[in-house]
């Protein structure tokens, strides 16, 4: 099996002494180190983390295959305080539709299965120091590229069907601020720190979508304390903010946005 087809399903089937002996392969396919080889038990079997130093920078193991990605809002029952409190944005002007679903249906991705290869992807997101447009050729030169939507949401969930990467509930008394405790803070299942501010904007190789947050827009706003959360949520891609990026208006906003690097396996 070649690294690139190492799938989800058979990540969670190895057992440690498995894990690491990939965790090496792949180091020295990268050309790096390992730095941490982690196992812990999930409902699904063993949760291995691995990272690896390459030019400075970790790179997490994030195996691939067949994946369902995306959220459907008819399956998902709200709890009764973020149906109230989405009802409350209402009030004051917000939101993208009259219920909480019909906002879900237009911000996040829709549900799917795709099929993707396994990479190493960069722990921490990096600033973009040129437009999105010249991202890719000064990626490229280091050998890394951008990564695709539906690896970045697949790298994000680690699996997980629900609305965060942590579960479908997010605290209702307070906002994901930088300064303040809450989920968005632990590591994934990955090991990647992802999802974890909204002040960030995050780009893919996708022009129609940003991931992991909405510069801050949701907490400065008054959205209400769902809102503010959801741009934390693994498939939104905030349409309406992906087209102020990319368009006219955005031009010389780049340097407040990031990216995820990824390298090839």
């Amino acid at each position: 099996m070649s690294l690139s087809g190492l799938t989800l399903r058979q990540w969670r089937s190895f057992d440690r002494p498995a894990a690491l002996r990939t965790a090496r392969e792949a180091a020295d396919r990268a050309g790096g180190r390992v730095a941490l080889v982690e196992t812990s038990e999930g409902a699904d079997g063993p949760l291995h983390r691995v990272l690896i130093e390459r030019e400075g920078r970790e790179f997490a193991l994030v195996p691939g295959g067949r994946v369902t990605l995306g959220f459907d809002p008819d399956a998902w029952r709200p709890s009764p305080e973020q149906t109230a409190d989405y009802a409350g944005s209402l009030e004051q002007g917000y939101g993208q539709g009259p219920d909480l679903r019909a906002h879900l249906a237009r911000v996040l991705s829709p549900r799917r299965s795709v099929d993707l290869a396994a990479v190493l992807m960069a722990v921490e997101d990096e600033d973009l120091s040129e437009p999105p447009a010249d991202m890719p050729a000064v990626l490229a030169a280091r050998g890394l590229r951008m990564p695709s939507s539906d690896e970045w949401e697949h790298a994000c969930g680690a699996g997980a069907d629900t609305l965060f990467r942590w579960g479908d509930d997010c605290p209702l008394d307070d906002l994901p601020l930088p300064d303040r405790p809450g989920p968005q803070h632990r590591p994934n299942a990955f090991g990647l720190r992802i999802a974890y501010d909204t002040y960030r904007t995050e780009l893919s190789s996708d022009v129609t979508a940003v991931h992991g947050g909405d510069g801050g827009e949701s907490v400065c706003g008054g959205y209400g304390a769902l809102l503010a959360w959801l741009p934390l949520a693994t498939a939104h891609r905030n349409p309406f903010m992906a087209e102020f990026v990319y368009g006219p208006d955005g031009e010389d906003l780049h340097e407040d946005c990031s990216t995820r690097p990824v390298l090839a396996l």
